[in-house]
């Protein structure tokens, strides 16, 4: 029998192709797609794809064409498909998908090499997800150095958690590789199959006209009114229009109410009527197995049958065209047939298949428990209690994965229902904990909450808080977390109940909860008499009443000195001093916090402690803010983090707006703003209304820039927020001093001094002082510049260059040039230091009106480099291997490698060597030998913690080489690479209707 790939294709070879395969009818257009993925990685720009479609609508088809293609073009091809009796076992698709490239293995580094032998076999514990997908990413890099590689999975719906997830991870990295993969499945989940990026494939069924060529390719000569019937039931279904008109005469002539996908089951299962019964009992014990050892299958359908199954039956069922012999493997020609032969055998036969592979494969644990369940009906408590045990073993040795699926099993088991809902809420709470969302949601809708006591209840509200939050009735929601969080307690449940306050807190932050259920959350945390010192309890405190509790919460933050090993605690404290505005110390735990969880591999925790970027930006620590928010939204995004991807991604408008890249930071916030949550958490919505009054400030739109800028500090404006509204402070002072609108702007700011004083955080004093002095009447502005500079905490260089501009600019307007020419000189320095273009021109400007020289700027390595680039080339100039790099990055050492042979043109230097050069010149020329000795030091603890000065150094080895190259040379190109852009143009000082003219944009 042909296979279905050829009663699919055109028997015109070549058409559509170029290999010689038969080129599927009606699909031109997804093909192109395809192969665009396969000539992107052929360039070395690898990608990924999601294929989805119904049931028979020719996904499997697809990829078996492409596949052909992909090996006649010269990729390695490997390929595996999903199976549902395998959800059990943890990396079972992926075992199958890398069998042919494992030999690879053992030319790993050994950390790798390791953790795929223990996860690609049956060891006592699973490996960490993410070390198994950083060794899955180099083992496939290392084959495609060799080769292209195209990895195809067929019905990924049916894989095991552990290897999508692993799938997922490695879909993400391939774009300096030359891998391509595709996989296929019947449900499009957004958020758990997508791959990547890259848009997903929707496969529709075909037009009218490509149906009826198929159908007249693979039965011609149908007559008339059973061509029409066909074409009308198969309503554009490739694999309904290859499969019906064989099976014609089983079906009713007239139309009924059977689903497609049935009447194919049928189609396909007719065709068994032909072989012997004891073949369909080896079929159905395949069916029921896929993956088992065919000395097994065979021994289950003798037991079945009563006869002895052999070789001879397996040739009976290739005979007849129904499964294909590769290797020692049995396939079935294509995934519908499994399903059909399940659906057509009797209940009987499919429980008694079930119970015969459970005896044959009793010293296979993992895989045998899965047939007694399936072939029980009804309760089964010692069954149930059997699966419980092996979630237990499993969970134990860190297979939560397994242990998912046999407690939702186990579930469906137990007749008492409180102790269904009982298995259901730890199910939960495993596929909560791997990240599992859909299944997480499935297993919450099951769960019956009339059955749960007060500690059950809380447990399951910790989860499902996790799995949706949702921004509506933020306040209704919180009281119903904090009465929970009470019960769990008062039963006994101090752990459960603690989580779930935090939860109630988070959300007084994060949606900005009113002054009662503030309140209310703080009054149960001091119901419990807890450690007035636990991190958990300072945490709570500042998320829930910063005004009243915040300056204790800041006096006992100075007397903790965490665990540097502790990432839960260092992230509980710096989470808790980020919320009050505490920025240094909130920077300084959350950075050390990172630091745990990526040498633990924990991503998405990663992506929590990344949002310590926000608090940088303010205080002008704008390159490694761009670095750690680019890097903590690609992980948010990958493990699903929503909340932290609104945080993440309005930090990366800012960073790009205080850096003058006004159409990203523009496109950025358009991009937050369109997420179905903004509109209900307050703490992106006042950052991203920054962003718009900054752009417009910058832009010269002063009036707008006030009035944007003012409705933060509106309580009625979904942009307000109550507490980070004050990190808006500077910019509104900024836009009232543009706009002439400083008697409005000092009526906003009147409660500030009062407020600043109740919880006297960095944040707030920056606030206090910068306003106080931009605003003052010119009689009292000198004492009160002075005294602001003075208040200042140390570290907020962007904000005190900020204030020296608006110093020195009021200075000129005095005519006291003279004295304008040091905070004006100083401030330039500082901004072209920081990156702050649309504050470096201004006073560039202001200090050559003032008499002062002022040289012109030249563009800094953060300029000429990406963030992830940066990042790099940091780790490369303290000597880290591309291995090293790798592991720290999640990304492939190949990956990095193909990123610096980009970066030594764009910095003028040919070898890995002058970058470990130009960082000592930096340590030397910018920070003087006792500082730069120290840099090092510490850059040696924290990779990262070199970067502000790695900027330095590529601005001075930048400034040397203009210095010492031809005037015409800068409108040429440099090194081999597009010469690096001049300074940024001056904003335009155009006002609106009311606005004061001014040069000075965003100061003016």
């Amino acid at each position: 029998m042909e296979s279905l790939r050829h009663h699919y294709g055109n028997p015109l070879a070549g058409q559509g192709g170029s290999t010689g395969t038969r080129a599927m009818i009606g699909r031109d257009e997804e093909l192109r797609t395809l192969r665009r993925v396969l000539a992107d990685a052929t360039a070395g720009h690898g990608g990924a794809l999601l294929v989805h479609g119904t049931a028979g609508v020719g996904k499997s088809a697809l990829l078996r064409t492409i596949g052909a293609e992909a090996e006649g073009s010269g990729f390695r091809v490997l390929s595996a498909s999903g199976v549902e009796s395998e959800l059990w076992l943890p990396f079972a698709a992926l075992q199958l998908l890398l069998q042919p490239a494992a030999d690879g293995i053992e030319n790993l580094p050994d950390p790798h090499r390791l953790t795929l032998s223990d996860a690609l076999s049956a060891t006592e514990t699973e490996p960490q997800l993410f070390r198994v997908g950083m060794a899955v990413l180099e083992l496939l890099a290392d084959a495609a150095d060799r080769q292209p590689l195209l990895l195809l999975v067929d019905d990924v719906q049916w894989a095991d958690s552990s290897s999508r997830d692993v799938l997922r991870f490695v879909a993400r990295r391939p774009r300096d590789l030359p891998i391509a993969i595709i996989v296929a499945s019947r449900i499009h989940y957004p958020e758990s199959n997508s791959l990547s990026a890259y848009p997903d494939l929707l496969l529709e069924p075909l037009g009218r006209t490509a149906a009826a060529e198929l159908l007249d390719l693979g039965a011609p000569g149908l007559p008339a009114p059973v061509r029409a019937l066909v074409l009308e039931r198969a309503a554009g279904n490739p694999l309904a229009l290859v499969e019906l008109p064989k099976a014609v005469k089983g079906l009713p002539m007239e139309p009924d109410d059977l689903p497609l996908p049935q009447r194919l089951e049928e189609a396909f299962a007719a065709r068994t009527d032909t072989v012997s019964r004891q073949c369909r009992t080896f079929l159905l014990a395949l069916a029921a197995e896929p993956n088992a050892p065919l000395d097994r299958l065979l021994r289950a359908s003798s037991r079945l049958s009563g006869s002895t199954a052999s070789v001879d039956t397996l040739q009976e069922a290739v005979d007849a065209g129904l499964v294909t012999l590769i290797g020692r493997t049995l396939e079935f020609r294509h995934p519908l047939m499994r399903s059909a032969i399940h659906t057509r055998a009797t209940v009987a036969d499919r429980l008694g298949v079930h119970r015969a592979l459970a005896e044959v494969m009793d010293d296979m644990p993992e895989r045998q428990l899965v047939h007694p369940a399936a072939a029980t009906l009804g309760p089964d408590e010692e069954l149930a209690a059997r699966l419980e045990r092996f979630a237990d073993v499993s969970q134990a040795r860190g297979k939560v994965a397994a242990a998912v699926p046999a407690l939702r099993r186990a579930a469906d088991l137990v007749h008492d229902t409180q102790r269904r809902t009982g298995i259901l809420i730890r199910a939960v709470e495993l596929a909560s904990e791997i990240n599992d969302r859909v299944h997480t949601q499935l297993l919450l809708d099951r769960a019956d909450p009339r059955e749960l006591g007060p500690l059950e209840r809380a447990r399951l509200m910790v989860v499902s808080d996790k799995a949706a939050f949702d921004p509506g009735e933020p306040h209704r929601r919180i009281r119903e977390m904090v009465t929970t969080a009470a019960g769990a307690f008062d039963a006994g449940g101090a752990d459960t109940a603690e989580s779930l306050l935090w939860w109630a807190a988070a959300r007084c932050f994060f949606q900005d909860g009113d002054a009662t259920v503030r309140a209310e959350t703080a009054a149960e945390l001091a119901r419990w008499n807890p450690d007035p010192d636990d991190p958990h309890v300072l945490t709570v405190r500042a998320y829930t009443e910063p005004y009243r509790q915040g300056a204790e919460v800041l006096a006992r933050l100075d007397a903790i000195e965490p665990d540097a090993r502790d990432g839960r605690i260092l992230h509980f404290l710096g989470s808790g001093a980020m919320v009050l505005g505490d920025t240094g110390r909130a920077v300084r735990h959350l950075s050390a916090a990172a630091g745990v969880r990526r040498s633990q591999g924990r991503l998405g925790l990663l992506a929590r402690s990344l949002a310590g970027s926000w608090p940088r930006a303010y205080l002008g620590q704008l390159d490694r803010a761009r670095e750690e928010s680019g890097e903590g939204l690609a992980l948010a995004e990958e493990t699903g983090e929503r909340i932290v991807w609104l945080g993440l991604k309005a930090t990366g408008g800012l960073v790009a707006a205080l850096r003058g890249e006004t159409e990203a930071a523009a496109r950025t916030i358009r991009e937050l703003r369109a997420h179905p949550l903004f509109p209900g958490m307050p703490f992106a919505t006042v950052m991203a209304q920054q962003v718009d009054g900054l752009l417009a400030l910058f832009d010269g739109r002063t009036t707008e820039a006030y009035d944007l800028l003012a409705r933060a500090f509106d309580p009625a404006d979904p942009h307000y927020h109550s507490v980070s509204r004050w990190l808006l402070a500077p910019d509104l002072a900024d836009a009232a001093v543009a706009a002439d609108a400083v008697p409005e702007a000092r009526e906003l700011f009147a409660e500030l001094p009062a407020l600043a004083r109740r919880l006297p955080s960095e944040m707030m004093v920056v606030a206090h002082a910068y306003t106080d002095a931009v605003l003052a009447p010119d009689d009292t502005a000198e004492e009160r510049y002075a005294a602001a500079l003075a208040a200042l905490p140390v570290g907020w260089t962007l904000s005190r260059a900020r204030l020296r501009l608006h110093h020195g600019r009021r200075l000129r307007r005095r005519r006291r040039n003279v004295d304008a020419r040091n905070p004006l000189r100083a401030a330039r320095d500082a901004f072209d230091q920081i990156g702050a273009q649309p504050w470096a021109e201004p006073a560039r400007e202001q200090l050559r009106a003032a008499g002062g020289s002022s040289r012109r700027r030249h563009a800094n390595t953060a300029e000429q480099l990406s963030a992830q680039e940066m990042q790099i080339a940091v780790l490369a100039s303290q000597g880290l291997s591309n291995r090293e790099i790798g592991r720290r990055l999640f990304i492939s050492h190949r990956t990095v490698g193909a990123h610096l042979y980009r970066i030594y043109p764009r910095l003028g230097i040919t070898s890995r060597g002058k970058l470990a050069a130009g960082r000592g010149d930096l340590a030397l020329s910018v920070n003087g030998p006792d500082e730069a000795s120290a840099l090092h030091a510490s850059s040696c603890e924290n990779p990262f913690k070199s970067i502000s000065w790695w900027s330095g150094w590529a601005f001075s080895c930048t400034a040397s080489l203009r210095r010492t190259a031809s005037r015409r040379a800068r409108n040429t190109t440099w090194n081999g690479s597009a010469a690096p852009t001049p300074a940024a143009r001056r904003p335009s000082s155009a006002a609106r209707p009311g606005a004061r003219p001014t040069t000075l944009g965003p100061t003016a």
